[in-house]
């Protein structure tokens, strides 16, 4: 039996940060690791999803993992939503192979600190098009339940979105964690990272790994 765990990146990122993690979770889930890059700034949601929808499509495997980190989350969401058909199939008409999701810091109810940056002039021409619809305005309040889904929030508040300003509830630095909150899900961790930390976080590649493989964060 073959398996894969593909790993989406967040915005302005190439897949190469979470190097470390995709180790972890080669090892530890037993599957191939593999990223899958986009272009978080110059496309737009849908066609991202549309992208990833021809990666998924082009691997052969029993197994299909996804975890998405940041923005990265988003595209995952939208993948589910609107590139596969009602009963679950592929473009080419196979269907879409078992497996399970976690988010890391994905902010599925909006970003404040992307708000704020959008108010900033060319805020946002440098977040790109897909950060515009993703992170501006919700991408998803509710999962579909297509497969089993996890989300890791973090709560240590070290990042690029407190230079925007207070964010004044608990965060990982950039997203707020009721921010990374998703109706459907069905497990939901808070753990004492930053939205870069978890990237290279044990902790964070432990929980994720025992979701994948086990359907619930590990101890």
């Amino acid at each position: 039996m073959s398996g894969h765990v593909v790993y989406v990146h967040g915005l302005w990122l190439h897949g190469w940060e979470a190097t470390l993690l995709r180790r972890r979770l080669s090892r530890q889930v037993g599957c191939e690791a593999r990223v899958f890059r986009y272009p978080s700034v110059t496309a737009d949601l849908a066609a991202n999803a549309r992208t990833l929808a021809r990666f998924l499509a082009g691997l052969r495997t029993d197994t299909l993992h996804l975890v998405g980190h940041s923005m990265g989350g988003a595209v995952i969401l939208k993948f589910f939503s609107s590139e596969l058909s009602a009963d679950g199939l592929q473009s080419d008409g196979r269907p879409l192979p078992p497996g399970r999701i976690v988010l890391l810091g994905s902010p599925v109810r909006g970003c404040r600190a992307a708000q704020r940056l959008a108010r900033l002039p060319y805020g946002k021409r440098i977040m790109g098009l897909t950060a515009r619809e993703a992170l501006l305005t919700p991408c998803e309040s509710h999962w579909n339940g297509a497969r089993e889904l996890g989300v890791i929030a973090g709560d240590l508040a070290f990042g690029f979105g407190r230079l925007l300003g207070p964010l004044n509830a608990p965060s990982d630095g950039t997203v707020l964690v009721e921010e990374t909150r998703l109706s459907g899900a069905k497990a939901q961790l808070t753990l004492p990272v930053s939205h870069s930390g978890m990237m290279v976080s044990a902790s964070v590649a432990r929980h994720t790994a025992a979701f994948l493989r086990d359907g619930r964060f590990g101890p």
